[in-house]
């Protein structure tokens, strides 16, 4: 029962601390557009945790639609030569720079939180996984290089959102994969 309490209160207390988290104001869908690289990723997820050493830069392309919605591209390169993709289309809300999309059966609420449009992006997503939501934070950038201050920029917000230390990671560098 102990345990369950405790679970429930980092829980509760995540969700507290992420439902504070708002879009950039002024957010400009058109900036988004183009190729991003997936430099920083962020989360508590036990997926992420068993899996984190074996994850590399991706890049995601981002395109958005007549409805202001935002196509969403995923790509990056397996150590084996092939390229693992996903697509998502995620859906504007009633808020500038919040969108919700569905992957792998989880429903997604991203928000856009910081973004210099030609430089960087960090986002701020809660995955609704069955009973238990798990945030997820990434940053990307229009090259591969961020600057420290940025990457220190992302490490303070993935904290402040509840993840912990050793589950923020900066992703080497890896070749892209061909155009599909």
């Amino acid at each position: 029962m102990t345990l369950l309490l405790a679970v429930l209160g980092a829980v509760l207390w995540s969700l507290t601390v992420s439902s504070e988290v708002v879009p950039q104001a002024d957010f400009n869908i058109q900036g988004m557009a183009g190729k991003w690289y997936l430099i920083g990723f962020a989360t508590n997820a036990q997926w992420f945790i068993n899996h984190r050493t074996s994850m590399k830069m991706g890049t995601a392309t981002l395109t958005p639609t007549a409805d202001r919605d935002l196509e969403i591209s995923y790509a990056s390169l397996n150590p084996d030569g092939s390229c693992w993709r996903m697509n998502n289309l995620a859906k504007k809300t009633d808020v500038p720079g919040k969108f919700t999309y569905t992957s792998w059966g989880n429903i997604n609420d991203m928000c856009m939180v910081d973004v210099k449009y030609d430089e960087y992006a960090l986002t701020h997503t809660i995955r609704n996984m069955g009973s238990v939501p798990t945030v997820v934070n990434k940053l990307y950038g229009r090259g591969v290089d961020l600057s420290a201050d940025l990457m220190e920029k992302f490490r303070q917000f993935s904290l402040e959102t509840g993840i912990l230390p050793e589950n923020i990671a900066f992703l080497p560098k890896n070749a892209e994969c061909p155009a599909a």
